[in-house]
């Protein structure tokens, strides 16, 4: 607990005491009883009452009239005035209890959250030019300066491990249970814990820019932008309020007159017991709740929602569009296949390899990668030596001498431009023709490899009511395709430059479904930003796909985006449950306190029950380990 929860605590125990005197008092019968019970009576009353009376006059000098403080003011006042004292101080007794169950719970509910993203440190252990290390505050660590991080400590800010290591704990960031290691030359993430090892960071950003600072400035400022849902209940509050206030006005004055035997007080009564019951505690409390949950659970696994209103669009999204590259496919080029000619696969591999020693396109990364993997001698001999003569051929692929024999690496047009007899590969992917001494050699194919989980997160998406998933892609027709029945896409669409993809995604918005497009958030800000949802993957590292996007995947994990949708639509079905629990319970106990069938007592535990439940109910959403 809390100071002022403590000192709530307090004021309700006393406040009993004295509740529980003035009722042994009025039961004595001695000449006085009735006028010192009264007193007590009072006592206990502005104990546990004078907060509640205090806001609601604050509030009325502001002109905000009708909330539940100033509903319990006029319903205890009210029964005071007509003698009620008992139920008056128990009813403001037990509205203060209901307040502290309340505070409890939402506390616990915000300490889960905010101790599930406790992954901003207090200190960094800056090394100094001499060596030493000194802990300073991370606000004060510089871009290039080194830091140190030892074992069982979170990491305060981004950077290059340039010594030591490490297994690191990336939970809190991407959701992911399992650690990750990292060595020298790795990038390593603000908010991830060292759990073994130690480890010594250049620092490449400063703590205002670091990836756990963004993502806390993210959670935080979410709970700003409101649902439909929300921006709703408190409209409806702000209406429902004085509708009631004066439905009890009504019924304290209207019925005396037609069923005059009853008398005035029997109405007044029963109005003010109408009042007690209508308190909106567990609209304007426990459904703003069920979204900070949400918010708060789906960070838990790694999926950063900005605002209510985009977890409740994407709890009702019915048609997906995915771009391809990064995000259906790794992004990452690797060969393949093999055809080798009269030669080995490894010897292919190394005549390709060489030729393309000193480029850093990804084709010839993934040449050269595969080519390290296969080859069995260790040494390549002195390669500066070995190569001359490069000549890049436009649109063709390029020329090499190797130990003085002329290399050949491009496309089929380079064959063809030499002379070169070749079988040409209808494979898919990215055909790369090899031919040495006008011998060619064989073919290598290389492709973007499609993500593991791509094929079970699309029929996942299927099993959850999603209707329709798109792939727009500026890829060939032929790549599409073939990525397409992979996966299982309903409809694929290729060749398109970036502004055909925002028109092409206009024509399927005009479908009228809510849409959401899912990409890299580094080539896609058009069409995230015109999408009714904008998901970004792979978000921890990126600034760009932090900034551009509504929905952040920390990871390029699909299986988090589909549990990221689950927990968006468990939000929404919790808060329409506690929507229709709160206004069925209350309109019953209306009923029942404008026919007579329920007193003050039980007005106040229907209003403080109903709310408390609700509050359980919408804590039931920072469960993520089933989803």
């Amino acid at each position: 607990m809390n100071d002022k929860q403590k000192k709530m605590l307090r004021k309700i125990i006393v406040a009993a005491v004295f509740y529980i005197i003035a009722i042994i008092i009025s039961k004595l019968g001695f000449q006085y009883s009735h006028w010192v019970s009264f007193a007590v009576f009072i006592v206990a009353y502005i104990i546990v009452g004078k907060d509640v009376l205090l806001k609601a006059f604050s509030n009325i000098k502001r002109g905000k009239v009708f909330d539940e403080n100033f509903l319990m003011t006029i319903a205890t006042v009210g029964a005071i005035i007509i003698g009620e004292y008992p139920e008056a101080v128990g009813v403001m007794l037990f509205y203060m209890v209901g307040e502290f169950l309340q505070s409890l719970a939402v506390n616990k509910s915000r300490k889960s959250i905010s101790d599930m993203m406790d992954i901003r440190p207090d200190y960094a252990n800056l090394i100094k030019e001499d060596g030493s290390v000194e802990t300073v505050d991370p606000y004060d660590v510089e871009i290039g300066a080194k830091i140190q991080i030892k074992a069982g400590e979170i990491i305060p800010l981004d950077g290059i491990v340039v010594s030591g290591r490490a297994m690191l704990d990336t939970s809190a960031l991407t959701g992911e249970s399992v650690p990750r290691s990292v060595n020298v030359g790795d990038h390593v993430y603000s908010g991830s814990i060292n759990k073994d090892g130690l480890l010594s960071l250049e620092v490449t950003k400063e703590f205002s820019e670091s990836t756990a600072s963004k993502i806390l400035d993210l959670v935080e400022n979410a709970a700003a932008k409101k649902s439909k849902t929300e921006n709703f209940i408190s409209k409806f509050a702000g209406v429902y309020t004085p509708i009631v206030v004066f439905a009890a006005l009504a019924l304290a004055i209207i019925p005396p007159f037609i069923f005059p035997d009853t008398g005035f007080t029997t109405w007044i009564y029963r109005a003010l017991t109408f009042l007690v019951v209508s308190c909106p505690c567990a609209f304007v409390i426990a459904i703003p709740l069920s979204f900070f949950s949400g918010i708060g659970a789906s960070s838990k696994i790694g999926v950063l929602i900005k605002g209510s209103n985009y977890l409740e669009l994407l709890s009702g999204a019915k048609t997906f569009v995915f771009d391809k590259t990064g995000t259906l496919t790794a992004g990452v080029f690797e060969v393949v296949k093999i055809y080798p000619n009269n030669v080995s696969d490894a010897e292919l591999l190394e005549n390709a390899a060489f030729a393309e020693e000193y480029s850093s396109h990804p084709i010839a990364v993934s040449i050269k990668k595969a080519y390290e993997e296969l080859k069995e001698d260790g040494s390549d001999g002195n390669l500066s030596e070995r190569l001359s003569d490069l000549t890049e051929v436009a649109g063709q692929g390029i020329s090499i001498k190797l130990d003085g024999e002329t290399v050949l690496v491009g496309n089929d047009k380079l064959m063809t431009s030499n002379n070169i007899e070749f079988e040409k590969c209808d494979d898919f992917g990215t055909i790369v023709y090899v031919a040495r001494n006008n011998v060619f050699l064989g073919t290598i194919v290389i492709n973007d490899r499609i993500k593991e989980s791509a094929k079970e997160s699309l029929a996942a998406l299927k099993n959850i009511g999603i209707q329709k998933n798109v792939m727009l892609t500026g890829d060939t027709k032929e790549v599409a395709d073939i990525v397409a029945r992979e996966v299982g896409l309903d409809y694929a669409y290729a060749q398109l430059l970036p502004q055909d993809k925002v028109d092409k995604l206009e024509e399927i918005l005009a479908e009228k479904n809510t849409l959401a497009y899912v990409g890299d958030g580094i080539n896609d800000a058009p069409v995230l930003a015109r999408a009714d949802v904008g998901i970004a993957m792979g978000g921890i590292g990126s600034d760009a796909a932090i900034e551009a996007a509504d929905v952040v995947i920390m990871d390029d994990n699909l299986d988090n985006m589909v549990r990221g949708i689950k927990v968006a639509k468990r939000t929404m079905s919790i808060a329409k449950q506690n929507i229709a629990f709160a206004i069925g319970v209350k309109v019953i106990f209306l009923l029942l306190a404008a026919i007579g069938f329920g007193t003050m007592w039980e007005a106040v535990f229907a209003d403080v029950g109903v709310t408390v439940l609700c509050i359980i109910n919408a804590m039931r959403n920072l469960q993520v380990e089933n989803i």
